[in-house]
């Protein structure tokens, strides 16, 4: 499977267009509004949400709620356009009107993609480079998750992603709470944590930064159980699922880290104490008796929950700006301000859930036959069997 996106930040809409879901599979739009409903909630969040209360218009790939098995294209309307019609319009700009029209950007903000972007491609307006960079464009990956984890719920893998940190603020994460648990308290979390008695001071730790015209990262946990074993390959490389992971939480906006299972733990411990042993039950088959390594040997699935964390860096957009260089001028000024959150770490444990998911459903797209949705269930159901009774 694959998806491609477009749009920017403040143009007239989001556009994704997914390709490889099996034919036959159900699916409507309430799936994936549901979703980006999800993604605006969270306590942090900017101004944006207010304006902008996202759904997704399926305009093809899908007929009377099933999936054609041809490409499906999803759209999401930005309401705020009326607002941006003549600053990010497609028609060429009349002489003399540059200035009043553009808004043009050329204080480049630290620790965005602004000036490398702008080297890149060879803008003097850096309005072309953050209005693509802009983590608006998660609104799309999330409705492409959000396909996916209906892929995956249709075949028994179910998905959640909550937050274990914001701030330095750590939750005490219990790894025995079944996945529904999991999901109903982060659900009622206002930042998408399980532990109630931290949710609180990490409340507290965004105010504060807030107050202080700053922001704060924190770090996000994504579980998935139901996979068959064997989902992956140790013959190359590039077909590493755990790896496929890894890329994906690293290309969401503001990522700088990822761990599977204990992650750097590991690096702190004998490997008695790292490594999952291996028991066998009849009519369960083989599991392992703790899941240190988050689901994954040599690259494949091993049967147990996947689990993946990620690191989120503080929004770069502050209130009380770093310096920065005019690229006209090249005078010092104060870094440009656009809408931010002060946190945007539990919207970004949904964006997380929806890249994890997508990279799941793909993986089981490419090791099984995937024309049919009826027969792709079918084989998936024999896998999990074979691996019972082996």
């Amino acid at each position: 499977m694959r998806y491609l996106t477009a749009g920017e930040s403040h143009g007239p809409q989001l556009t994704t267009i997914l390709e490889g879901l099996p034919a036959g599979m159900p699916l409507d739009a309430a799936d994936i509004n549901e979703e980006l409903a999800r993604r605006q909630k969270g306590y942090g969040r900017g101004r944006r949400m207010q304006i902008e209360k996202d759904t997704a218009e399926i305009v093809s790939g899908v007929r009377h709620g099933y999936t054609l098995g041809s490409p499906i294209a999803l759209v999401v309307k930005n309401n705020d356009w009326k607002h941006w019609t003549n600053i990010m319009g497609i028609e060429a700009v009349e002489a003399g009107q540059e200035d009043e029209i553009k808004r043009k950007v050329t204080r480049a903000r630290p620790g965005h993609a602004d000036l490398n972007g702008a080297i890149k491609y060879g803008h003097r307006d850096m309005r072309n480079v953050l209005e693509r960079s802009s983590a608006r464009e998660t609104t799309v990956r999330v409705a492409a998750g959000a396909a996916a984890k209906k892929l995956l719920s249709l075949v028994g893998v179910d998905i959640v992603a909550h937050v274990v940190e914001i701030g330095g603020v750590k939750a005490n994460v219990d790894s025995t709470l079944p996945l529904q648990a999991l999901k109903e308290r982060t659900e009622k979390s206002p930042v998408r944590t399980s532990d109630p008695n931290v949710e609180q001071e990490m409340m507290t730790a965004i105010d504060e930064a807030k107050k202080n015209g700053d922001s704060i990262g924190g770090v996000v946990e994504v579980v998935a159980t139901g996979m068959p074993a064997g989902v992956g390959s140790y013959v190359h490389y590039d077909r590493k699922l755990d790896g496929k992971l890894a890329a994906a939480i690293m290309s969401i906006n503001a990522f700088k880290g990822v761990e599977i299972g204990i992650g750097f733990e590991a690096a702190r411990k004998p490997g008695s104490e790292v490594h999952d042993e291996i028991a066998w039950e009849q009519g369960k088959g083989y599991y392992r008796k703790t899941n240190r390594l988050g689901g994954f040997e040599g690259g494949m699935t091993t049967g147990m929950p996947i689990v993946v964390r990620g690191v989120m860096k503080p929004i770069p957009t502050l209130y009380k700006p770093l310096m920065s260089v005019d690229i006209e001028t090249k005078e010092p000024f104060s870094a440009s301000i656009e809408r931010s959150d002060s946190c945007a770490v539990p919207a970004a444990a949904v964006v997380a859930e929806s890249v994890v998911a997508w990279e799941l459903a793909n993986a089981l797209v490419e090791q099984f036959y995937s024309d049919r949705f009826e027969t792709f269930a079918e084989e998936i159901k024999r896998t999990r069997e074979y691996a019972r009774e082996f």
